[in-house]
């Protein structure tokens, strides 16, 4: 691209300012300037991973890391072999933020602190003269002859060369009008990675006890994940659950999130094997304490309630179980039914499916099929991931890549 060129990135979060700042250091001599709707920028990153910012995840197949999206895998191959992983942590890593890995392969700043992604980006900007305009919120996007013009609800229309669209996911589809009025379609928005509400369910009351391995399957569907479970005031959360929710969101949106489904707490296969399981120990050990003495290794205050809520006379001794109550608790162990009302935003990382259609974008530049030198990346397309760092690398990628693109021309 020729030089002197002025470049409008709309959208102050992490895939706005990840394509202003690469757009920059290959394009010195352009003029780019970051509009934000809002009067705040970087909410996302600040909030992300309980404050820590979750930045990436330590996956570094291509082929492997595309299995972690439920809308976007298809169109991920190609970009990930142009900007993976370890590319994000050398780019933090020359930008003075080191990364360092967690037991469950998320990534985040060796500080444990937000703020020194914040900073890092802040100060890019800085040093590369991008202009950061808040509290300007598109209206409408304007094709001219060579390039666009772009009118703000403040009144204000600016000229600019090119434009990359980085404004995020959006739970209403009434925020893509802009979009939408440039005749590019718009998949309908649903919420993902969300928690489940089981109002007054008894199980509650074991809020802030975690399953290190939980299997959750939803009724009449063929989804099911697996992974760490937690219990919380308002019902169920962690992995196991937030992606099950990340890849049944549709489905979910569907049933309006008043849906029933199981839980497999035992780490045993299904319900006839820990039958097996149980009657063994029964014969084994009559006379112990059935409340007292579980056999799996589950937490014993969640053993406890399975108990009781399985066994006729949760005081007995094993001996003195019957069938029926055996049968009771390996249902409940392995296959124990909930029915949900109602979700709940996770630690309010708001993540949403739908968004610009990704038939409209070609991967290889990030470049809109229809208009050439406009550009998207980000949660704005129809890509989302489950929890663990997934959907900053998707933001990282799409990026770069429009940033390099936008550079060759």
């Amino acid at each position: 691209m020729k030089k002197g060129k002025r470049i409008a990135v709309i959208g102050g979060g992490a895939s706005g300012f990840f394509g202003a700042i690469n757009t920059k250091e290959l394009m010195p001599d352009s003029e780019v300037t970051i509009f934000e709707k809002t009067n705040q920028v970087l909410t996302k990153v600040k909030v992300s991973g309980g404050g820590r910012c979750n930045v990436t995840h330590a996956c570094f197949d291509p082929q492997e890391l595309t299995q972690y999206y439920p809308r976007g895998e298809k169109e991920l191959r190609g970009p990930f072999h142009q900007f993976m992983t370890y590319d994000t942590i050398e780019w933090f890593g020359k930008r003075g933020v080191e990364l360092k890995t967690e037991e469950d392969g998320r990534m985040f700043p060796v500080n444990n602190q937000s703020r020194d992604i914040i900073d890092c980006f802040l100060k890019s900007c800085e040093e590369n003269n991008i202009a950061i305009k808040l509290k300007s919120e598109l209206n409408q996007i304007m094709p001219q002859e060579k390039g666009y013009r772009l009118s703000f609800t403040n009144g204000q229309e600016l000229f600019f060369d090119v434009v990359l669209i980085a404004s995020g996911g959006n739970a209403k589809l009434s925020a893509y009008h802009w979009i939408n009025e440039m005749d590019l379609q718009i998949i309908t928005p649903r919420p993902s990675l969300f928690t489940f509400n089981l109002p007054k369910h008894p199980i509650t009351q074991l809020m802030g006890l975690s399953v290190d391995h939980a299997v959750v399957s939803l009724s009449h569907s063929n989804y099911e994940s697996e992974g760490p479970l937690l219990i919380t005031h308002w019902g169920m959360s962690g992995p196991a659950v937030l992606k099950l929710s990340s890849y049944a969101a549709i489905e979910l949106n569907k049933r309006n999130y008043q849906f029933s489904y199981q839980v497999n707490w035992s780490g045993v296969e299904d319900h006839d094997s820990m039958e097996i399981i149980l009657n063994q120990y029964k014969n084994d050990y009559p006379k112990r304490s059935i409340m007292k003495h579980k056999t799996i290794n589950i937490p014993s205050r969640l053993w406890e309630y399975l108990v009781k809520v399985s066994i006729s006379n949760p005081d007995c001794n094993w001996g003195d179980c019957s069938k029926k109550d055996l049968e009771q608790l390996a249902t409940n162990l392995t296959e124990q039914s909930f029915i949900a009302n109602g979700k709940t935003t996770f630690k309010e990382e708001f993540v949403s499916c739908g968004g610009v259609d990704n038939k409209e974008i070609n991967f290889k530049r990030m470049e809109c099929r229809k208009y050439p030198n406009l550009y998207f990346a980000g949660e704005v397309l129809n890509i989302d991931a489950v929890t663990g760092g997934f959907n900053f690398q998707a933001a990282w990628t799409t990026a770069y890549i429009a940033a390099k693109a936008i550079a060759e021309v």
